[in-house]
């Protein structure tokens, strides 16, 4: 359907300029009188303006076929209309008049060699950063005689405790270390403490078992880390094997920034490239990073990789789960020649600019186009920097220039030079 109403488009677009020509080129005549009108030739030929002469006479709704001589129009209902030397084709383009340029509103554009900023939109979402997980588990046979107030979803500091476990084990361990400090052997005292240390010990543990020259067989165990509590299997009462996960806490601080990036995008986008987020939660704030890992792999669904980055969240603003707009910059350092969009007629077989020469006539320049953004597109071979070219209304340009018939005329050119 697209293509259907691109194609109504051009010729109605077509139709319109017609319509111009052919009543800018029929106003002189609109003082015919009947008489004149039996002897359409006679009448043309007395309006023909002095020291021009006719080239060929044209229907306007349809600029690409010509005659020799004037007439009705085989494929309308009105007068051929005579195209003068001075107004016809040059040899590389069209001249058009001044004031049929100004009806056609063209507007024109130039061919620039700049650094184009393109940033990447795309979408994201928080996530717990995987890197920062702490596993607690029970570092003997023990066990539980108290679990403290927690759950999963709960956000705790560093050290906060989860269960008071009882270990024989290491009560026996503790007793016989600390029998053998009292024997004043040094070096057998240093091998029972790292004995301790194997057994899972914190040397703080053990420091505070000298201190008080007390067994502790009642441990607390406690959280390494501040986060969140993702899971936990501790009940009271229950009995624990050397091994046995207890928790499993997710620090928030930093987190991750995942976003998809469409498979067309990969090329632009690198490790070290800088990022901005905004969060629906914090519409005013803008949160800035880097790209610090490109997934390998390419989702097969949505056919998009996934590029990392990382938050500072020490405040817990930042919330796992989250909605994000991000936007990469990915602009390229290198300048290139870009033009408008909107200026580049695509045919089908090949893609044309309309160019404005330093003659002041119009010409159809065949171009390879490179990257495209929204606005512009980059064209790697067929124009130069600086040049002219018609940015709108080129199709209406297009019926009055006959664009079709240089379109033909490029061609035995082209397949001299080897192209299909």
């Amino acid at each position: 359907m697209s293509g259907l109403k691109t194609v109504l488009c051009c010729v109605a677009s077509a139709a319109i300029g017609a319509l111009i020509v052919y009543g800018l080129n029929t106003r002189e005549h609109s003082d015919m009188t009947a008489s004149s009108l039996d002897h359409p030739t006679q009448e043309i030929a007395a309006e023909k303006p002095a020291g021009k002469k006719v080239l060929y006479w044209y229907d306007p709704m349809v600029p690409g076929q010509h005659f020799d001589k004037p007439g009705k129009s085989p494929f309308m209902d009105m007068e051929l209309v005579p195209r003068y030397a001075e107004t016809n084709a040059v040899v590389s383009g069209v001249r058009i008049d001044a004031g049929l340029q100004q009806s056609l509103a063209l507007r024109r554009a130039r061919v620039e060699r700049k650094v184009l900023e393109r940033p990447l939109d795309i979408a994201g979402t928080l996530r717990f950063n995987e890197r920062n997980v702490a596993i607690v588990q029970a570092r003997s046979v023990g066990f539980v005689e108290r679990v403290y107030a927690r759950a999963p979803g709960d956000v705790i500091d560093a050290h906060a405790p989860l269960a008071d476990v009882l270990m024989p084990e290491w009560a026996g361990a503790q007793a016989e270390f600390l029998a053998i400090r009292s024997s004043g052997d040094a070096e057998l005292v240093a091998s029972t403490r790292l004995r301790l240390r194997w057994m899972g010990m914190t040397p703080d543990f053990i420091a505070g078992i000298e201190r008080s020259g007390q067994v502790q067989a009642i441990v607390t165990i406690a959280s390494p880390i501040a986060g969140v509590v993702r899971s936990l299997s501790v009940r009271e009462g229950m009995t624990l094997d050397t091994g046995t996960t207890l928790a499993e806490i997710n620090g928030i601080d930093p987190v991750w920034l995942e976003a998809a990036v469409p498979e067309v995008e990969a090329a632009r986008v690198q490790t070290g490239q800088a990022l901005r987020a905004r969060l629906p939660g914090f519409p005013n704030e803008d949160f800035s990073g880097h790209i610090s890992a490109i997934i390998p792999n390419t989702e097969a669904d949505s056919r998009t990789l996934t590029v990392r980055a990382e938050f500072e969240n020490a405040a817990g603003r930042l919330r796992p789960g989250m909605l994000a707009q991000v936007r990469i910059d990915v602009g390229d350092s290198t300048p290139r020649l870009w033009v408008p969009v909107e200026a580049v007629i695509r045919t089908g077989r090949r893609t044309l600019v309309i160019l404005e020469e330093d003659s002041g006539s119009f010409a159809a320049v065949e171009v390879e186009l490179g990257t495209e953004t929204q606005t512009d597109v980059e064209v790697r071979r067929g124009l130069e920097e600086g040049q002219t070219i018609v940015a709108s209304g080129q199709f209406l340009l297009e019926s009055e220039a006959s664009l079709s018939g240089l379109l033909r005329k490029l061609e035995p050119a082209q397949a001299s030079g080897g192209q299909p």
